[in-house]
């Protein structure tokens, strides 16, 4: 379960980080949008990306997410992949987008697969403010 101040921050416009395990185990990070769907966290990227790649071979991630105007409501998640969801029509990465920006996503590019990740939390850490 993702408690509410979480929650709050990851379905928020906050950018979140989103951490992998490259193939030599050490950490790969990348600034990300996130979104909270039925008790996972929920990110898009593009079929081959080095995340994207991280994820299949090893399903274990870390995701912090911190208000910009207050450092101090930061929450983080570790968790593991559950599933990861083909994007062909954008859907998800318009929600997203919309989240954010208040625009459909604004990046397609010819011959990307776009593809939804969701993230079981396993372990939930909200800051004390």
């Amino acid at each position: 379960m993702i408690p509410d101040r979480a929650a709050r921050l990851l379905s928020g416009s906050n950018i979140a980080h989103f951490a992998t395990v490259m193939g030599d185990g050490s950490p790969q990070v990348t600034p990300v949008w996130t979104g909270v769907e039925d008790g996972l966290v929920s990110i898009n990227t593009a079929e081959g990306r080095i995340k994207h790649r991280n994820l299949l071979r090893d399903p274990r991630v870390a995701v912090s997410v911190a208000s910009p105007s207050d450092p101090l409501d930061a929450a983080a998640v570790r968790g593991r992949v559950e599933r990861i969801v083909p994007d062909p029509e954008y859907r998800h990465a318009d929600a997203l987008s919309r989240q954010y920006t208040g625009l459909d996503y604004q990046y397609r590019r010819a011959g990307e697969r776009r593809v939804a990740v969701y993230v079981r939390p396993e372990r939930v850490f909200v800051m004390d403010a």
